[in-house]
């Protein structure tokens, strides 16, 4: 009887709302089933995935495997499609991971050691080469990229107030990661900021790092082409440039999609969409952006931690299917898609939720 009242009302909310998207927070006071501001709803699935502590991240990989920062599990959990645990790789308190196109996994994470005898911890990003273990993810070696050795970098160990907060890679296995800091007036080498990272093979086989800046981006700007404390950075599965970041700091547009301008005169990024051209670029859309993910046909999935949400926008910016409130997602950290599913780490309640659209279920 109760379901019956609930449907009442929703139609009721519908009816009323002709005109206008519906809020999530209204939606959310029907119950906990599927939440939706369409008439589309997404069915969740069984079982939920749990066993982690305060994850911060995850993704699908190419194999397809999901990987997943088990931040304070202190931990890189590998996991096949069902949900099964295959292995697990210690590192220490990872916060955001990505894939390149060789299966190597690059991870934002910790790096505690000793400087004059006296402990010291900073941010760092390590890659894991899963093929050289036989993506036997127990058997794999952790190698840090960053904080380089003070012998390339003399200057690598002496801020341990930055932080490395997201990373993505692209179609020629080249790697960004994005940094944040207090300190953002010294145009040279400011906090805020995305790295470019490539690897060169030298003479002896070996990786060489070539580590440079992503130009143009105003470390603090509360608009368009901003740095200002990214959370996340996600790339496109396809021959481009593109990057879509999400924001945290005091910022208008918290979700931006940078595109990638190749043209006799410029090269460089340019924002993808206008202010207010469209559903993802109003301003206070987003609380606190922790994640994108992508489909196949560039629809973007945003994780929403402060609004226990996940948005969908179709490649164009409008809003599609969202859905989420407090009654299902309690913090939500990172998004991913494969095969018509939506996979959510749902960081408050330690586990990972998978979602269907009913209009996907045969």
């Amino acid at each position: 009887m109760k379901r019956y009242y609930k449907i009442l009302l929703l139609l009721l909310i519908l009816a009323t709302a002709c005109e206008e998207k519906l809020d999530l927070t209204e939606l959310n006071q029907l119950g906990k089933g599927p939440i939706n501001i369409s008439d589309t709803l997404y069915i969740k699935q069984s079982p939920e995935w749990t066993g982690f502590n305060n994850p911060q991240d995850m993704i699908v990989g190419r194999e397809p495997f999901i990987y997943v920062a088990d931040t304070d599990n202190d931990r890189i959990a590998m996991l096949d499609i069902s949900g099964k645990v295959l292995g697990t790789k210690p590192v220490p308190h990872p916060v955001a991971i990505a894939q390149d196109y060789k299966l190597n996994l690059f991870v934002c994470a910790r790096f505690d050691t000793l400087i004059n005898n006296v402990p010291a911890s900073f941010s760092a990003v390590y890659r894991i080469n899963l093929v050289a273990a036989g993506h036997q993810i127990n058997n794999t070696e952790l190698e840090r990229i960053l904080p380089q050795n003070p012998k390339d970098d003399p200057f690598a160990f002496t801020r341990p107030d930055r932080d490395y907060t997201g990373v993505c890679v692209f179609y020629d296995n080249s790697v960004y990661v994005s940094r944040t800091g207090p300190n953002n007036s010294n145009p040279v080498d400011r906090d805020n900021a995305i790295l470019t990272l490539k690897f060169i093979k030298s003479a002896s086989g070996k990786d060489s790092l070539v580590l440079g800046k992503v130009p143009l981006l105003e470390p603090e700007g509360t608009g368009l082409m901003s740095a200002n404390r990214i959370s996340s950075l996600t790339s496109f599965n396809k021959r481009n440039l593109d990057v879509i970041l999400t924001l945290t700091g005091n910022n208008s547009f918290k979700v931006q999609w940078l595109k990638y301008i190749q043209t006799p005169d410029f090269s460089g990024y340019q924002p993808k969409y206008d202010a207010f051209s469209n559903d993802l670029m109003q301003v206070g859309r987003f609380g606190k952006p922790e994640d994108v993910a992508l489909d196949g046909a560039n629809n973007i999935f945003v994780a929403d931690a402060e609004k226990d949400s996940v948005f969908k926008f179709s490649s164009f910016g409008d809003e599609l299917q969202s859905f989420g409130g407090s009654d299902i997602f309690n913090s939500p950290h990172a998004v991913a898609y494969h095969d018509k599913t939506v996979y959510v780490l749902d960081t408050g309640n330690n586990r990972i939720l998978r979602f269907i659209l009913s209009t996907d279920i045969e």
